[in-house]
């Protein structure tokens, strides 16, 4: 969608040309008018919302960012998004829209939903912490019994289907409603019709308990090559199930938040969102990474000495601090990549301790015979620089590769997220390390 067109809907919209502007939304899919709807302001997009029916527009919604979402929602009356959009939701779409709204506004929308089953099903929903496979599930799927003959499971399943967007599994249940297995649409076709449902189903399918954490339910997800996972209760009832497109999202609102603090935000943000987001989401690690560097000074302020005796060991300050805040940063990266994809296992500490060791020594034996090959041509072989340099920089490289592989497995076992580990606090604490260890090397050659 490039910017002509959206300027040309802004200016009918600002015309009022209703008509025009219908025409051209006519053949865009609900994603594509989401889009559009991201780049008006709150008024135009809900100029746009007036225009489209009542499914689409419930599927514009969803798909819409959330900081435009929210402030059209913030225009609109609770009847206007109960009969307007959440009718029209699936649960789990409602309940995450649900979310974004205040106490008292909620209570509102429940109370104009007409289909008092579905309001239900959200206010349930809404019980479960939004992080878990209870928060994330919908209730929407075909349930067939075990005991039901093919004719009768058939019957059901069409009636059931007809009230689904999408039909991902077919699942069984017993006369308790806790889940038995999943039935193979194939079996309708090449089962004999006295058979029952229990006959041909598929036994003791993957499934997740509603307290299941969400990485959880993305890592059974991607194992096991599935487009939904059932999840039950704790007596084993079916109360919903995740499918596919929800794990999706979520793995992308995932990776933008590691991603965002392993650059020093401490906050989610969006290239939108205005100066004052911006600046307290950017600021506590710049002022940590200050402090650092105070920190920094205040170690190398204590060795004048040193430097007046040997002021070419200046020129090598960058090296130590760039060095170590680059191995403790790729060893980090290496393990929290690992811990989000389950090849690695936080409990198996010590193995993965000797092997990044094992890395960094061969890493460091390599950079540190280059720099000491350079400095024994440049200085000669009786300058403390042509050893303390080398020798600090192994030191340096040690001590930040294991530094960087225990960081982010200790903040696992702690229920931290360990994206923080690859961050500034990583090459911070790398940099002042390596100050100290580089003037007390240098300190005792001298």
């Amino acid at each position: 969608m490039n910017e002509e067109y959206i300027d040309t809907v802004k200016h009918l919209i600002e015309q009022k040309d209703a008509d025009k502007v219908k025409e051209l939304l006519i053949d865009l899919h609900p994603a594509d008018i989401a889009e559009l709807c991201n780049d008006l302001n709150a008024e135009g997009a809900r100029f746009i919302y007036r225009l489209l029916d009542n499914e689409t527009a419930a599927d514009v919604l969803v798909e819409m960012d959330e900081d435009a979402r929210k402030e059209l929602l913030e225009m609109l009356p609770s009847e206007t998004i109960a009969k307007r959009f959440v009718d029209y939701m699936d649960t789990d779409d409602a309940v995450d829209l649900m979310r974004e709204l205040d106490e008292d506004k909620q209570e509102e929308v429940l109370s104009h939903i007409e289909d008092i089953e579905q309001a239900g099903d959200i206010v349930d929903l809404l019980k479960y912490d939004e992080n878990t496979a209870g928060g994330l599930m919908g209730t929407e799927m075909v349930l067939v019994n075990e005991n039901w003959s093919m004719p009768e499971c058939l019957k059901e399943m069409r009636q059931q289907a007809e009230e689904l967007d999408e039909i991902y599994y077919v699942y069984v249940i017993d006369d308790d409603e806790r889940l038995r297995g999943i039935f193979p649409l194939k079996k309708m076709i090449t089962s004999p019709s006295v058979s029952k449902v229990k006959h041909v189903m598929q036994k003791d399918p993957i499934s997740v308990h509603v307290d299941t954490p969400i990485d959880e339910v993305v890592q059974a997800i991607e194992k096991y090559d599935l487009v939904a996972i059932p999840v039950i209760d704790s007596i084993g009832r079916l109360v919903g199930q995740i499918t596919v497109d929800d794990v999706m999202d979520e793995v992308r609102e995932q990776s933008e938040r590691d991603y965002q603090l392993a650059s020093g935000l401490s906050q989610d943000v969006e290239t939108d969102d205005n100066v004052l987001k911006q600046t307290t989401a950017r600021l506590p690690w710049l002022l940590i990474g200050m402090l650092g560097g105070i920190g920094n000074s205040m170690i190398l302020g204590n060795f004048d000495s040193t430097f007046a005796a040997h002021p070419e060991m200046a020129l090598y300050i960058p090296l130590i601090g760039g060095t170590g805040g680059n191995v403790g940063t790729q060893s980090s990266a290496i393990i929290v990549q690992g811990l989000a994809n389950s090849s690695l296992d936080a409990k198996n500490t010590f193995k993965q301790v000797t092997k990044e060791a094992v890395v960094a020594l061969i890493n460091a034996t390599i950079i540190s015979l280059l720099v000491y090959t350079y400095n024994f041509i440049r200085f000669g072989a009786t300058a403390t620089v042509t050893y303390s340099v080398s020798i600090s920089l192994f030191a340096v490289v040690m001590f930040a590769s294991i530094f960087g592989t225990l960081v982010p497995m200790t903040l696992e076992k702690l229920k931290i997220d360990p994206a923080i580990a690859t961050g500034p606090f990583i090459a911070i604490t790398n940099d002042i390390i390596g100050m100290m260890l580089y003037m007390g090397i240098t300190v005792l050659l001298s």
